[in-house]
């Protein structure tokens, strides 16, 4: 089982918090891996409704990113949005404590330097 609750809220869509997430945590010298696309996978099922838009007017998207520092298991990005906003948390198992530290500098990372972006709304949500 993992927690997966938003640690930041952006006033964006979500290909734009994609971009600027990735730029950041490159320039922290992470590396970024994506592995999943929600309208992409979409792609295969053109018959499958969104729940909130339907099949055509669908805004809604989720990207996953892993995301490698020093250490050998990555964190687990999930960006998440709709209709213009943008929820960003980390997928974490429960039982797990490996990642901790990659987590913890990927969470500043995107909380503290909100204003180098002006794409960034300052709203967080407390984890």
């Amino acid at each position: 089982m993992s927690t997966l609750l938003p640690f930041l809220t952006l006033d964006q869509t979500c290909e734009q918090a994609d971009h600027w997430i990735r730029e950041k945590l490159a320039q922290a010298g992470l590396h970024v891996v994506p592995t999943f696309d929600l309208q992409i996978a979409r792609l295969a099922h053109p018959d499958c409704e969104c729940p909130n838009h339907g099949t055509e007017q669908c805004s809604c998207q989720m990207v996953i990113l892993l995301i490698y520092g020093d250490q050998e298991d990555p964190a687990t990005l999930v960006i998440r949005g709709q209709d213009g906003k943008t929820w960003i948390s980390l997928a974490t198992p429960m039982e797990t404590h490996s990642r901790q530290s990659l987590e913890s500098s990927v969470r500043h990372m995107l909380v503290h330097h909100p204003l180098v972006s002006p794409l960034v709304d300052t709203t967080i949500a407390k984890s």
